[in-house]
């Protein structure tokens, strides 16, 4: 039941403007929350030299194909059971979005 929620919840937020916020999200500041909250298990930046190896950098996942900074930041409010819980505003989840859709090449 809740691998259906989510894709409707997806559309849901965005029908409702929160790809809206996205929009005003401030890069810079998700770098640094990134730097702050995910880099003990993600590459966040360039330089960086320890992370997890099964996870996988933000550089690959910002050149995912189907990348969106709406879905991954709606993602982070909700995330995958692997992560941790990080009670992020939907402000810090845009940031974070943000600064990795700021990667794609």
């Amino acid at each position: 039941m809740r691998a259906r929620v989510r894709p409707i919840l997806a559309l849901l937020a965005m029908l409702i403007g929160f790809s809206g916020s996205a929009a005003a999200a401030d890069a810079d500041h998700g770098a640094d929350l990134a730097k702050r909250w995910c880099a003990s298990c993600h590459v966040v930046a360039d330089g960086q030299s320890q992370a997890s190896v099964d996870v996988p950098s933000f550089a690959s996942v910002a050149r995912r194909p189907n990348f969106s900074p709406e879905r991954l930041a709606f993602f982070l409010l909700d995330p995958h059971p692997k992560m941790p819980n990080f009670p992020l505003s939907r402000t810090e989840a845009s940031d974070i979005a943000a600064y990795i859709g700021s990667l794609r090449p």
